[in-house]
Formats: structure tokens, sequence, C-alpha cells
């Protein structure tokens, strides 16, 4: 299929970012990370509650939309946390101020601790579904499951043969199942009090059918997936060490490719970068497992797609490729694996489309921003706009670059 050269696509939506603002200034704030994001394409984020502090409170959330004011041009929404049955009645304050609610676009709870250590359990999470079903706002749940990640960690310590400098570990202490049962929980609960569900960064192929089924049924559930768990496994931890540790944690190939089946059916609604920021100090800390979780991504999720929808696949190790159905052999590159299906369109639906119905933002397609598909280029962290100066994607070479109007 013949691409054109220059491209057209409204400004891009990310509906998953930690800016870090405020409370970690030296991870990133709202300017240098939003910066970033309009580096790569995107003109609207969606910032998650996990500051400090958290934004569980109208104080805190008014706190965040006084600073996002203060960036000229900048359109930063924000989700509010939930820990605590009294956060729903803070949650209801910013629901009756209109300039409040205009930079809301959805209630984050986490089914297990994350980053912040934002958990809810389960009296909590029933009455914050039970709440946002009846405010019609979008939860946006991080789903795993506490107490089989809690006994998963207990039998990889416990084995004689363990090793706390193995990062790879990571990846077995959060296991499958555990999303699966969160996830699992999510949807009985978004059908039990109809309440709009999205399923944050989905990373298993068994919580991927659970959202087909949830469908089929007619249950309010999208869900997202984020570009390092399309594009990375658990084979990467060898090159990357603790540089690839995210919750939830890198999977196996299989699953990588299950991913790319659920962008191909529709099953998956949005990608979302998960931008988590962390600094080169905290990653390369003395114990890897005790490593922050999370990694920089919003300049790098469109050309990363990009490349896939040219026919080219950018991670750099040896894949065995098979070229798409639908492809013509790429004049640079590798071959995109045969799983994974993309095109143009698929990007504007998952990251402009899909999230602007989802998250009820009333973006207009207009402006539009132009992209060169003549320009290939290898991302290097020290030339991106990130504050924490590293990316995952370190060394890749991926296709476009945004037009700017000098060069028009």
């Amino acid at each position: 299929m013949h691409m054109p050269n220059i491209i057209e696509l409204p400004g891009l939506i990310d509906c998953h970012v930690h800016l870090r603002e405020p409370g970690f200034p030296e991870k990133g704030d709202m300017e240098s990370e939003y910066r970033a994001a309009m580096a790569g394409g995107i003109s609207t984020v969606c910032d998650m509650p996990n500051t400090v502090p958290p934004t569980v409170s109208a104080r805190a959330f008014a706190d965040k939309v006084t600073r996002a004011e203060k960036i000229k041009g900048a359109d930063i929404r924000f989700f509010f946390g939930v820990m605590q049955i009294q956060h729903l009645e803070e949650l209801k304050k910013i629901v009756n101020n209109q300039k409040l609610k205009e930079r809301l676009c959805g209630v984050k709870v986490f089914f297990d601790h994350s980053t912040g250590d934002m958990g809810a359990d389960k009296e909590v999470l029933e009455e914050t579904f039970k709440t946002c079903g009846e405010l019609d706002l979008t939860i946006s749940a991080h789903c795993e499951d506490s107490e089989i990640n809690a006994e998963a960690k207990k039998i990889v310590m416990s084995d004689p043969e363990y090793n706390e400098a193995d990062i790879s570990l990571h990846s077995l202490m959060r296991p499958c199942a555990s999303e699966e049962k969160a996830i699992s929980d999510a949807i009985a609960l978004a059908e039990k009090f109809a309440t709009r569900l999205h399923i944050a960064h989905i990373s298993t192929s068994r919580g991927l059918n659970l959202v087909r089924e949830a469908k089929r049924k007619n249950v309010k559930v999208t869900c997202e997936v984020a570009p390092h768990h399309l594009f990375m496994t658990v084979e990467d931890y060898e090159r990357l060490g603790t540089f690839a540790k995210v919750n939830p944690p890198l999977r196996t190939s299989s699953e990588q490719e299950a991913l790319w089946e659920g962008i191909a059916d529709g099953t998956i609604d949005c990608i979302a970068s998960d931008h988590a920021p962390h600094t080169i100090t905290e990653k390369n800390c003395k114990n890897p497992i005790d490593a922050p979780s999370g990694v920089p991504g919003t300049e790098t999720l469109l050309p990363l797609l990009l490349t896939v929808a040219s026919g080219r696949w950018p991670h750099p190790s040896l894949h065995v490729c098979r070229p798409a159905p639908h492809r013509s052999p790429a004049s640079a590159g590798q071959l995109v694996p045969g799983f994974a299906r993309l095109q143009v369109s698929d990007i504007l639906r998952l990251c402009f489309t899909n999230p602007n119905r989802i998250f009820k933002l009333n973006k207009s397609p207009d402006p539009k921003i132009k992209i060169d598909l003549r320009k290939e280029w290898v991302i290097k962290g020290k030339e991106l706009h990130y504050k924490c100066g590293w990316t995952p994607y370190e060394g890749w070479r991926v296709v476009g670059k945004l037009r700017m109007k000098n060069e028009e």
C-alpha cells in the first residue's frame, strides 16, 4: 500500500500520562513533559493523580488546574484519584464546579499499589463504581490483583536461587493471572452499576479476552495498550535492565502478539503512552527489584506507530519477520512482523477519535499537524524533550517527523 510523503492528523490525545507535578520536579514537570508531547504530535494529555500530594481532594485538583493554566496553549486534563470513601465527596465538589469539571477527564482507581501506593480496598472500589455510574464519569482502572501479586512475590523470593539483581523476576512477581483477576473484578463492578470502565495499559491475552466478552454483553468497557507492551517483551530486560521495569510488567512475545491482534479486531480502543519518567539515578538503584517502575513515552508514541504503518519494525533486535499481508517490502529497516498490522487511519482512531469520545474531551479534529514520512531518524534520549533525559527506545530507527511551518 502506497503512503503519501506528507500526512495530516489532528493534534493527538494521550489519555494516560504522569507529568510528575507537583512533587517530583527532578523527574518532570507539566511544562517540560507537555513540550515533549507536543514535539511528538500530541496536543492533549490526561494526567494521572499519583503526585505529591495525590490528586484526591478538590483543593489538590484545583492546584493542578492553576498550574496548567500558566502554560500557554497547553491542553492538560486531569484524572481524580480515589483511595478512600471520603474522596468521593471531594469528587462531587469538582463535578459541581464548572471550571474544574472542564479539566476532569475521569476517575483513576488502582486495584493494587503501583507508583504512589494508591491502591483501594474492595469497599472503596465498589462505592467508587457506584458513584461514577451515577455521575456518568469514566473510571480508568489499573488492574492488578493485590493478593495474587503478593503471593507471586512470596514464591519468587523464597526460591533458593532467587537473585535480587535479576530484574526479569519483576514479571514473575506480577503475573498475567493478576491482571486477569482484577479485570474480571472491574468488569463485574462496571456491569453491576452501569459504570463506564476503561482498562488502563492492558498487557495480557486473557485480560483482552475478558474485555472482548464484556463488549459482546454490552458492558460499558473500553481499554488501552501502551507502546512498551506493543514493542518490547521480557527479552528486553537483558538489554535495558531496570530501564524496562514497568507496571504491569513486560510480557512474553505471545502476549505481545495478542495485543496487536486486539488492535486489529477493534477490542483495543486506545494507544496511550503511560508516560512515567524517573531519573537515571533512580533507575540505577543498588537493588534492581526496588527500582521505580515506569518509562517515558509521549514523544516517541507517534513515530513508533508511524514506522509500523509504513511497513517497518522499529525494534533493533533481530526478529524473524514476515511481511504483513497488505505491505510491500520496506525500502529500509526491518520488515514489520506479520502480527503487527496498522494503518494511519488506525492511529487516528486509537489516538484521537476513541479517547476523545471515551473521556468526553470535546476536541475538534482541527487544527491539523503535518508529518513528513520521508524523514527517518534515530531516537536518542538526550535529543528528546523529557526532563529525565532517557528513553527505553534508545537507538531505534523510526519514521516520521513533524513538519514545521517554516518547512512548508
